[in-house]
């Protein structure tokens, strides 16, 4: 009889976590067990619904002619998307990031007023990503070095409901070819006691 191990501590709910941005270029944090400190800037508070880790890939398949079932797939596109909704509007970076503004863009003038104005035609605006997961002692994080908002949901201001941006992050690929990098802390994995 095999005995199979099975532990509630090697799953991961998301019972919180972060997300942070800088310019492209800024090194990835060290560690998820650290606040990411320097360029990175914090997207403060996301919606209950957290975050959702997105894989969008087609494939081809190469069935032999006299065959039902393919001998060889090939993979035609492997982008990973990265979802949420901020909920700090008000924050410098959560509004550059969703006007693709500069921050220096949305300093106040003398009396307090924020001015900008959005174009018909807007630019690339690609940035680097920290997003953390945290499930009591795991950590889940992932560094996106190059990614861009590519889908913004409508806002709704409503007295019985909170406003938010909800966004769509693509992926790009680095100089080595990579768009996400993990770095994690989980608990050990317990050893496979089979007979």
């Amino acid at each position: 009889m095999v005995n199979i191990t099975r532990a509630a501590d090697l799953t991961v709910v998301g019972a919180t976590g972060g997300a942070w941005v800088a310019p492209v270029g800024t090194a990835a944090p060290e560690s998820p067990l650290i606040q990411p400190a320097g360029l990175w800037e914090p997207l403060g508070a996301i919606s209950d619904d957290g975050l959702t880790y997105g894989f969008d890939e087609d494939s081809q398949e190469f069935t032999p002619w006299g065959l039902t079932s393919p001998f060889r797939t090939q993979i035609t596109k492997s982008v990973r998307t990265f979802g949420l909704t901020v909920w700090e509007t008000s924050r410098v970076a959560v509004q550059s990031l969703h006007y693709r503004l500069d921050p220096a863009a949305l300093e106040p003038d003398v009396d307090g007023l924020t001015k900008f104005a959005e174009t018909a035609s807007p630019v690339p605006d690609r940035r680097a990503f920290w997003f953390l997961v945290v499930d009591g002692g795991a950590y889940k994080g992932f560094y996106v070095p190059e990614g861009e908002i590519n889908d913004r949901s409508d806002v709704t201001f409503k007295q019985d409901e909170m406003s938010g941006f909800e966004w769509t992050i693509t992926t790009y690929p680095d100089a080595t070819g990579n768009t996400v990098y993990h770095v994690d802390k989980l608990p050990a994995t317990p050893e496979y006691t089979g007979s």
